[in-house]
């Protein structure tokens, strides 16, 4: 087979001027979503102020708006009719409100899972701003637990408890200061992120640990970090070939989910030629038992030997690939993902595993992000039609 017989697949990092742009466009992007983030803030401060400033007070059957007016009709400029102590008050008022935040009970109810008895204990929080709070789910993915859907399936289970009551909703609010446990484990956030490529062989599962003592990928990642890590998705047992391992739950959220589109590359061996009929229903889509799917690409690895081609395709439906041959009437006798979004097995034997760069973080953090954007502005334009 030709060595680079997938090139097709891959997009060529850019260099020189190009990638200096990139690089520009990048800093611009985050310049300005510092500066609506500060503009955001200000706006919060102004309707805070409005929000405490002190209601007209009635004086001689007038109230003081009135005499605010007629005051700056006659050149004295604007005045307030409110006594000092009124002022001191409110100025404490909204620091208090708009800097230290205020003490906050938690009133909402827990719902409990069917069969269980509702328990009427509400947890405590310490007290915390909006900024501090987050998802429970997005909590336990960012304690390096799992994965942000497998977080969210965990606290549906009763698995997850807020300081020692047991929470079912993956939405309810949490802060840092909150003790969260899994399992019975008490969680921590993870502060040092960490990004693993694994060029995954044959006859290792994608999971943490397994009933049946079969070995797992973790076996082979065990030496490159001491943070607790899992895997963006998942490969069969028998499928090898580029899988992520990370800490960071928002990044593991976004690589899953459908609306990113995330590109993967497989290459796959069959049984028997893959004939031009079937070729083309591939290329135009066909309805599985969970629904449609249609490939991106298709194309053979070697004109001379048709049992070998190169797949691409972004749904992340478990065994797709598989599944979608099988339907046809082939059986894959081998499966090798050479590409995960911009990530290729590039320089990484089959069994090893390495750090990512800087840079291949940085792509993957802004991969799509035009598309996403672009997908949003359609759908709004649809609704406000």
């Amino acid at each position: 087979m030709s060595k680079h017989a997938f090139e097709k697949f891959i997009k060529p990092e850019p260099t020189g001027a190009r990638k200096k742009e990139m690089i520009r466009q990048e800093k611009r992007k985050l310049k300005k979503e510092a500066r609506e983030a500060g503009e955001a803030f200000r706006q919060k401060k102004r309707e805070a102020n409005y929000n405490t400033s002190p209601l007209p007070v009635k004086r001689n059957g007038k109230s003081n708006v009135t005499e605010n007016t007629a005051h700056k009709k006659a050149g004295f400029g604007t005045q307030r009719n409110v006594n000092s102590n009124t002022r001191q008050q409110n100025k404490k008022q909204y620091a208090t409100t708009a800097h230290t935040g205020s003490a906050i009970n938690i009133t909402k109810k827990i719902q409990p899972k069917a069969g269980k008895v509702s328990n009427t204990v509400k947890p405590l929080q310490a007290p915390v701003t909006n900024n501090d709070l987050m998802p429970l789910n997005k909590f336990v993915a960012h304690a390096g637990v799992c994965a942000r859907r497998e977080a969210a399936e965990m606290v549906k289970q009763g698995k997850v408890s807020v300081n020692g009551v047991v929470v079912y909703e993956p939405g309810f609010k949490v802060a840092a200061t909150d003790k969260i446990k899994a399992a019975g484990k008490l969680l921590v956030l993870q502060h040092n992120l960490v990004y693993v490529l694994l060029n995954k062989p044959k006859d290792y599962i994608t999971t943490a640990k397994d009933p049946e003592g079969r070995k797992t990928v973790f076996d082979l990642v065990k030496n490159a970090t001491k943070e607790r890590i899992y895997p963006v998705g998942r490969l069969d047992r028998n499928t090898t070939g580029v899988l992520l391992l990370t800490n960071d739950g928002e990044l593991a959220q976004k690589l899953t989910h459908p609306s990113f589109e995330v590109k993967k590359v497989y290459e796959v061996k069959l049984d028997k030629p893959l004939v031009k009929k079937d070729f083309d229903a591939i290329l135009t889509g066909i309805t599985l038992e969970d629904g449609f799917v249609v490939a991106d690409s298709l194309a053979y690895a070697d004109a001379k030997d048709k049992t070998i081609v190169g797949i691409e395709i972004h749904s992340g439906r478990n065994r797709i690939v598989r599944r979608l041959f099988e339907h046809l009437g082939y059986d894959v006798k081998g499966l090798d993902r050479v590409m995960f979004a911009n990530l290729t097995k590039k320089n990484v034997d089959r069994g090893k595993c390495r750090l990512l760069n800087e840079k291949e973080i940085r792509l993957l953090k802004y991969l799509n992000q035009g598309f996403v954007r672009k997908n949003k502005q359609a759908g709004s334009n649809e609704t406000a039609g």
